[in-house]
């Protein structure tokens, strides 16, 4: 049985001021390509199918169209569950409709698909509180899905029925996983879990969520959990949440990050992006390797010393999305910044860096100050700080500050 294994699409999001809408579109057009060329019998996107709980339409037609695409008329299995970007209610929403075309959808941590059959020979045999077993045209063997969609703590307490508020969520998910694979996960199909929680090794380095990420380890979020929480059934673990892939082992069952598409920060610079293909049999290791994505812009930060050295660098990379760090001892004028946004437009950022020499600087403050009016003091300092005055653009913004707080 062969899998494809990927997550964080977070459907809607823009960098900046820089929609990515269209990179979406070629990037999952990219992996529809890349399930049919690998004849796959299961897509898993594992969370943060969007960017927000209200995503805009066009990004909710775009998720519909290319999980249809990948369900292959019903053909081939998709499961995508919630993570902590989605709103669980309209996730689960189009389920009738999506379940006619081999779609499941998973909001809850407890949610139970109905079994189906459709004319394909694609059909959910049996059903539980996050647990699917699927049958796919084609296989002898069932495909069993343990599902753990985002939910914070308090919510996953509610959903398995947790009466003990001391006890470790991680103990209480390794418990409920372990009874789903007592129950139905014997070595005669193949166990999965996906999920949309923070995973990371107990010992050595671990794992960190990034600053930009909404996270997860968050006071009323959920805490980590360990590859030693994870039963034995499983044979391959897939994750989202981190949009870097990383790849864990727990004894010979892949633990595995799938990462997000696209980069989506200027914190995840020059990485390449991937999708997991998963090759499994029953009783069996799986293998898994990384196929890697070659739409989407790449992500970069430059710092420069010059102007004419930032457009140089601009101009010979045009597919990229750029943070712009600009070195030098004035300000930026708005010519400058003009001529910088007229060489590129996926610039993110312009920061400019003022370097001075702050050896010796005599405070600005002295007896006298207490006679000057704002913006005297402000022209001072700012002079002490750069070595020059202040512009009119900066002196505006100052007194239009200044009459705001006044009202």
């Amino acid at each position: 049985m062969k899998l494809l294994h990927t997550a964080d699409w977070h459907l809607g999001k823009s960098l900046g001021t820089i929609s990515r809408h269209s990179e979406q579109i070629q990037v999952l057009d990219e992996i529809c390509e890349i399930a049919d060329r690998e004849n796959v019998d299961a897509v898993l996107i594992a969370g943060d199918l969007f960017d927000t709980f209200n995503p805009p339409v066009e990004s909710v037609e775009l998720f519909y169209r290319s999980v249809k695409r990948l369900a292959k008329d019903g053909n081939r299995v998709v499961v995508a569950i919630a993570g902590n970007h989605d709103s669980p209610e309209r996730i689960e929403s189009p389920d009738p409709l999506a379940r006619e075309c081999g779609i499941l959808f998973l909001g809850y941590p407890n949610t139970k698909v109905q079994t189906f059959s459709l004319p394909s020979g694609l059909s959910v045999t049996k059903s539980d509180d996050g647990f699917v077993e699927i049958h796919i045209p084609g296989q002898d063997v069932p495909l069993r899905v343990v599902a753990t969609p985002y939910a914070n703590e308090r919510r996953l307490r509610t959903y398995l029925g947790i009466e003990n508020p001391e006890e470790q969520l991680r103990n209480i998910l390794e418990e409920r996983w372990k009874f789903i694979c007592d129950k139905y996960c014997d070595d005669k199909g193949v166990n999965i879990l996906i999920a949309h929680v923070f995973i990371t090794p107990q010992t050595g380095e671990k794992l960190k969520e990034p600053d930009d990420e909404k996270p997860i380890l968050d006071v009323g979020g959920a805490q980590a959990v360990f590859p030693e929480n994870l039963p034995v059934n499983f044979q391959y673990v897939a994750l989202g949440h981190l949009h870097r892939r990383i790849p864990m082992q727990k004894d010979t069952t892949p633990v595995v990050y799938s990462g997000s598409p696209l980069s989506y920060s200027v914190n995840d610079t020059e990485q390449a992006k991937s999708i997991s293909i998963i090759d499994v049999n029953p009783g069996e290791p799986a293998n898994c390797r990384k196929v890697d994505l070659v739409t989407g812009k790449r992500v970069h930060r430059k710092t420069f010393s010059s102007v004419i050295d930032a457009v140089r660098w601009l101009e010979a990379n045009p597919n990229t999305l750029v943070e712009l760090t600009i070195q030098s001892q004035t300000y930026l004028t708005a010519e400058e910044r003009k001529g910088l946004y007229s060489a590129h437009d996926g610039i993110v950022d312009i920061i400019p860096l003022i370097t001075t020499a702050d050896q010796g600087k005599q405070p600005f403050l002295s007896p006298e100050s207490l006679n000057k009016s704002v913006e005297e003091l402000f022209r001072d300092y700012f002079k002490h700080e750069t070595g020059q005055d202040p512009n009119e653009e900066i002196m505006t913004l100052l007194n239009e500050i200044m009459r705001a707080e006044e009202e």
